[in-house]
């Protein structure tokens, strides 16, 4: 879950970090009074979740009050890579000396936090670590072991910062590292964190993903930042199916079964297994299917919220049948998934054997799951069938039925 610019940098000040004077303004009245409280120039941030803002003509500068206020409605009209700002952010501009960056974010090799260092800041981190990797440095860090002060400070020596400006950026990275630890994030970014003519640091542009899992544990915070409990920070506002399957996984803490994603197609999908849901749904879509939703299941959910989930689905208007396939399993009990959506479908009056196109999760419990299909005349296979083909039985249903 991604976090606008603006509540990065609420995160980073409730920690002590320094950012520069500014507010948020939605009409042109409010961002000229937000440069009066300023009183010098000022820069104009569109708030997207995106990057490329000045490429769009969504970053602009203003001298005056009189000048922020004009440029109000062009900021917030430009559309960045199909994102279209809700607020500008109205901050002071900054005489900068030097830039750094800062960065945390999660190596999935190492399956360890690292920490990324750079003294050339202000661009893409992409671009210095190809041209100048000598000014790149990458630290990873316990998560278990006591986070110090220097692990910051070898990670900044090592890309040449040294005396003065070491001591007073130490604490600063160091902060960093522990707000992505406390706050479950999987990326904590400052680029650029700017030195400025008087001496000063100051964050000049944030960037701050948490871990949708992380949300409940963090419900105070987000309340306080002002992100919803119904944002998704996706692409677009989530849609009330969308939501109602959020609701539906957290109906309990007995594993997942939901993270819904609306499509218009006909064929429904229960699927799960980490990537292989992915998978199937590239594969559903590969044999001609065109999936309703997106969803996941795994970890052994409770019989209740798989039965809802199906029921969600199958009252998709346009949905024809589902299709439930997952990859081998070993933490998910096929016998209660399969008795998840045949009491789904049976409670949403439709019969399970017309219904469900395919089943197709081999695992844990496969023959009690199995002998449960049987009864309702599901139809099902085991791993001797791959998930591809198993996604080209469900789109073959589909068209046999005329769907």
């Amino acid at each position: 879950m991604r976090f606008y610019e603006h509540e990065s940098k609420a995160l980073f000040a409730r920690r002590g970090l320094p950012i520069p004077k500014g507010g948020l303004a939605t009409r042109p009245e409010e961002a000229r009074r937000i440069a009066e409280e300023i009183g010098g120039p000022v820069v104009l941030k569109a708030q997207v979740l995106s990057g490329g803002r000045m490429k769009a003509g969504a970053v602009r500068f203003a001298d005056t009050p009189e000048d922020a206020e004009a440029l109000l409605e062009p900021v917030l009209a430009a559309e960045v890579r199909g994102h279209r700002a809700r607020s500008v952010l109205v901050e002071e501009k900054s005489p900068v000396a030097a830039e750094y960056f800062v960065s945390v974010t999660w190596d999935g090799r190492r399956k360890l936090p690292v920490l990324l260092v750079s003294d050339m800041g202000g661009v893409d981190i992409e671009e210095v670590a190809e041209r100048h990797p000598e000014h790149v440095s990458r630290t990873h860090f316990s998560t278990i072991l006591p986070l110090t002060p220097r692990i910051a400070k070898e990670a900044l020596g090592a890309v040449g910062i040294s005396g003065r400006e070491l001591v007073r950026l130490v604490p600063l990275v160091f902060e960093v590292m522990q707000i992505f630890l406390d706050c479950d994030l999987t990326l904590a970014e400052i680029n650029p964190l700017a030195r400025l003519e008087d001496g000063r640091f100051v964050v000049l542009d944030g960037h701050v993903d948490m871990e949708a899992e992380a949300r409940s544990r963090h419900r105070a915070l987000l309340k306080e930042l002002g992100i919803g409990e119904e944002e998704t920070r996706q692409a677009r506002p989530p849609t009330p199916f969308e939501l109602a399957g959020r609701r539906i996984n957290e109906m309990d803490h007995r594993g997942v079964a939901g993270n819904v994603v609306e499509f218009d197609g006909d064929l429904g999908l229960v699927i799960g297994a980490g990537g292989g849901s992915l998978t199937l749904f590239d594969a559903v879509r590969k044999h001609g299917g065109r999936p309703a939703n997106y969803c996941e299941i795994g970890g052994n959910p409770s019989v209740r919220k798989v039965s809802e989930l199906t029921k969600l689905i199958l009252g998709k208007p346009g949905v024809r049948k589902i299709a439930v396939m997952m990859n081998v399993v070993s933490n998910t009990r096929v016998d209660i998934v399969a008795r998840g959506v045949i009491k789904g479908c049976l409670e949403a009056g439709r019969d399970p054997a017309e219904a469900i196109a395919i089943f197709r999760i081999p695992g844990a419990w496969e023959e009690e799951g199995f002998k449960i299909l049987e009864r309702y005349g599901v139809e099902y296979c085991d791993r001797s069938v791959s998930m591809y083909e198993a996604a080209g039985r469900a789109v073959a249903k589909m068209k046999e039925a005329g769907a």
